[in-house]
């Protein structure tokens, strides 16, 4: 009974002084934060919307995966607060959110790089250059191209089968974009998904497969998948065939499949403490899970520019033409 009565007093000393847990109390603050929007830039904001959770556990925040496109219809529509995108915001969408009186706060949080992927028994493609993607996947292909031989001559004459991006996703955009020189751009006889794990499924399972999607979904399935280096002969230096990894990506070699990821915040929303406070630890927290769940951290630089914008509130996009492929973030943001 006395060492109960110990226990007792201990645990109501330690309650009183605020030890425990107090750690993971937070800040108090409640609510809901609503996210949806790209499949790529999801596996990070569910990995920050978790970590959030860890500190804030009375605000509740969702993360929804219907694309980029389908995000920023809900976006313009105030159905959520963040549209998740792996493309900047296009002219159209911009209109949609000025009908529905929606300011939005455009802010990048990493980069990523397109990983093109064969299936784990495919031993015949060792490399791709830009103008064979280009052959598969534009227009002109469409019931025309359908073996591998017709991509290059050393290859079997084996189909060819397509996995890739629906066409609500950013990823569609940027790939063809990257690739066919006009996003939207790509024949339409194809295992379209805006679900990347879809994608994964339909390649692995699939020998005479090809697809593309998120560097983060090849990290995180590369038991089942062989990744292609890709050759952009664009490009004079002579680097050759590269392989997409954070270094690649980040120091500019791997193009021009990549690319920067944003959140997009709504202006009202950003009033609310518990999307400032989720936004602002989005924010300080991005540079290390990024890295962790495979996609690629921003410089320090950029990231403070992003911080910057958010605290001013700065609204609108600084794509003027909605290109992203070889842009400078650090440049843009200045």
């Amino acid at each position: 009974m006395m060492r109960l009565f110990l226990t007792s007093i201990i645990v109501f000393i330690l309650s009183s002084c605020g030890g425990g847990n107090k750690q993971n109390q937070g800040t108090g603050l409640s609510g809901e934060v609503k996210i949806d929007g790209s499949s790529t830039v999801y596996p990070l904001s569910e990995a920050v919307a978790e970590e959030f959770r860890n500190v804030e556990s009375e605000i509740r925040v969702t993360v929804g995966e219907s694309g980029t496109g389908g995000g920023f219809k809900k976006f313009s529509r105030g159905e959520i607060d963040i549209n998740d995108a792996s493309r900047p915001i296009k002219g159209e969408e911009i209109e949609l959110c000025k009908q529905g009186n929606v300011e939005f706060i455009e802010l990048p949080v990493a980069y990523d790089g397109l990983a093109v992927v064969v299936n784990k028994e495919n031993t015949f493609v060792d490399y791709l250059t830009v103008k064979e993607l280009k052959k598969m996947w534009e227009p002109a292909a469409q019931g025309k191209i359908k073996t591998w031989n017709q991509i290059r001559a050393s290859f079997p004459n084996e189909p060819i089968n397509l996995y890739g991006a629906g066409t609500a996703s950013g990823t569609y955009d940027y790939f063809t974009e990257a690739i066919v020189g006009e996003a939207k751009s790509s024949r339409g006889d194809y295992n379209a998904s805006e679900d990347d794990n879809v994608l994964v499924k339909g390649v692995s399972s699939d020998r005479n497969a090809i697809g593309y999607f998120g560097l983060a979904y090849y990290q995180n399935n590369a038991d089942k998948l062989k990744l292609v280096p890709i050759n952009d002969e664009d490009d004079s230096n002579g680097k050759g065939a590269i392989l997409p990894s954070p270094e690649t990506v980040t120091n500019g070699t791997y193009q021009p499949l990549a690319r920067p990821e944003f959140i997009y915040v709504n202006a009202k929303s950003a009033e609310k403490p518990e999307v400032k406070a989720f936004v602002k630890f989005y924010l300080e927290n991005a540079p290390v899970l990024a890295n962790e769940i495979g996609s690629v951290a921003l410089s320090q630089e950029v990231y403070n520019l992003v911080i910057k914008r958010f605290e001013s509130k700065k609204t609108g996009t600084v794509f003027g033409t909605g290109k992203t492929v070889g842009v400078n973030m650090a440049d843009l943001l200045k």
